[in-house]
């Protein structure tokens, strides 16, 4: 049941993208209450899809380049959540 810091951040990396088995996340949830290098990680990767998300919703709607504003916002995002 017990898995390596690398094997955690492969299930994080699936899980964000909905590619991790019940057993992978329920193993990564289990190495995250002990390892707190693996949750920041987990919280980074986490605050990078979204705001990668927020970015593509953003492009569908604008230009095809964030304007001084969204850059400022999503750099004090990034500042703050980590």
């Amino acid at each position: 049941m017990k898995i390596t810091c690398n094997q955690a951040t492969t299930i994080c990396d699936k899980s964000q993208y909905k590619e991790a088995t019940f057993w992978e996340i329920l193993k990564l949830r289990i190495h995250l209450l002990v390892c707190r290098k693996c949750g920041l990680y987990s919280k980074q990767n986490g605050l990078i899809t979204k705001c990668i998300d927020k970015y593509k919703t953003n492009l569908n709607k604008h230009s095809k380049c964030l304007c001084d504003k969204e850059k400022a916002q999503m750099e004090h995002e990034l500042k703050t959540k980590i």
